[in-house]
């Protein structure tokens, strides 16, 4: 691909974002400030995917490191940034389950207060 190709596709992309800002909060006329939020951040989630995907795949081809050993590494950072979220959000654990919350270890550690209901 070219460089104007890339950046076509890159913008097609994008197009998703829309789509995905008004599953999370409803359809909502262009400018307003919570959706334009939502969007742009959807957008530079697509975006870290396929820089991600892409960079990842180079490395690979490249013989820079195996499919396994990026595997690995991405477990294990996984399961670090899952310990610091436990620790900064004390009573809240994430399983395979889903999301469990002891509302008793939230409300003592304080970090949910002023949230909105």
């Amino acid at each position: 691909m070219t460089p104007e190709e890339t950046d076509a596709a890159l913008r097609v992309l994008c197009r998703w974002a829309r789509l995905f800002a008004g599953w999370q909060l409803g359809t909502r006329l262009k400018g307003d400030p919570e959706c334009d939020a939502v969007r742009d951040h959807r957008e530079l989630s697509l975006l870290l995917r396929c820089e991600l995907s892409a960079l990842t795949g180079l490395l690979v081809e490249k013989g820079i490191f195996t499919v396994e050993e990026y595997s690995n590494a991405l477990g294990r950072e996984a399961a670090e940034m899952n310990s610091d979220f436990e620790n900064r959000y004390p009573g809240a654990k994430a399983t395979p389950d889903g999301l469990s919350l002891n509302l008793k270890k939230i409300r003592e550690a304080g970090w949910m207060e002023g949230w909105k209901p």
